[in-house]
């Protein structure tokens, strides 16, 4: 006797499931055309390419949350394109700009591109794929966010006018190997706040992100990479300060979860094969009987 077909539910679940890595996905065509338009000499556009790049990597973790898909196997997929988007693509990006004529400053991009992958090793092993309290180290995304549109800042009027005359291939050159050490470093750095209407906190966290938002949509030219260098090194200035005063985190970032987003996190499923072949060995069995 036949069982009846599974209901459409079934498949709803598998397209849910797949949706993350889709954004993820969606973080590698950027992070790929970025390379591709600064081999054509479009330096403006990759830069902006990492940053729709960053933008769907944040995305694919909240949409994981939201409909509690996480996955090791998305976890893995997503340090891998990581890699390609914020390592390889901005070190090739500014390799593009400052060294392309020298013949061994391409290893500051090899020590940038290297950090990254360490990085995004122990993020795996430290955090399972997910941040806890804070990040430890600079997060990959901000760190390329920053190289990624040094370019398009570079073509305003402010800078024009004022930092032009900076040697800024030494500073840049620098700046790549100070990334790295903040990469595989201890720096604790802050996560996106959390939203909210139902606490005062949650609120005034609204209010930031949303005046941020309307910031990088009104000048993004200005505010990426000037908020990218604030915040690296705000987490590092601060990491000084607190280590001077005796007066470090308390608890471990790698165990404790800030309680607002306990009911947030991923629900991580094990999945097999069949989930997604439509072809149950078991169930063929009984069909068969």
């Amino acid at each position: 006797m036949r069982r009846p077909r599974a209901p459409r539910r079934e498949t709803l679940q598998k397209g849910i499931i797949i949706l993350p890595s889709a954004f993820t996905l969606g973080n590698l065509f950027f992070g790929i055309y970025a390379i591709i338009a600064a081999t054509r000499g479009d330096l403006v556009w990759a830069g902006w390419f990492i940053v729709f790049a960053g933008t769907l990597d944040m995305l694919d973790g909240s949409v994981a949350r939201f409909t509690r898909t996480g996955s090791r196997f998305g976890a893995e997929l997503d340090s891998l394109v990581d890699v390609i988007s914020f390592g390889v693509a901005p070190g090739f990006i500014i390799y593009e700009i400052f060294f392309v004529d020298a013949q061994w400053a391409w290893l500051l991009s090899f020590v940038y591109i290297t950090a990254v992958v360490l990085r995004l090793a122990r993020f795996n092993i430290e955090h399972d794929g997910e941040a806890k309290r804070h990040f430890h180290g600079l997060p990959s995304p901000a760190a390329a966010g920053t190289l990624a549109t040094y370019y398009p800042f570079s073509q305003t009027a402010f800078f024009e006018t004022y930092l032009s005359d900076l040697p800024w291939a030494q500073i840049m050159g620098v700046g790549m190997v100070l990334l790295g050490v903040l990469l595989v470093s201890h720096v604790p750095y802050a996560k996106v706040p959390k939203i909210g209407v139902r606490t005062a906190k949650g609120a005034l966290n609204t209010v930031f992100v949303l005046s941020n938002l309307f910031a990088a949509l009104a000048v993004p030219q200005y505010y990426f990479f000037s908020v990218g260098i604030l915040y690296l090194s705000w987490g590092l200035i601060r990491s000084v300060l607190l280590g001077l005063l005796d007066r470090l985190p308390s608890g471990d970032p790698l165990l404790e979860e800030d309680e607002d987003n306990l009911d947030d996190r991923a629900e991580v499923r094990t999945l097999e094969y069949s989930d997604f072949s439509g072809h149950d060995p078991e169930r063929s069995m009984e069909e068969e009987a």
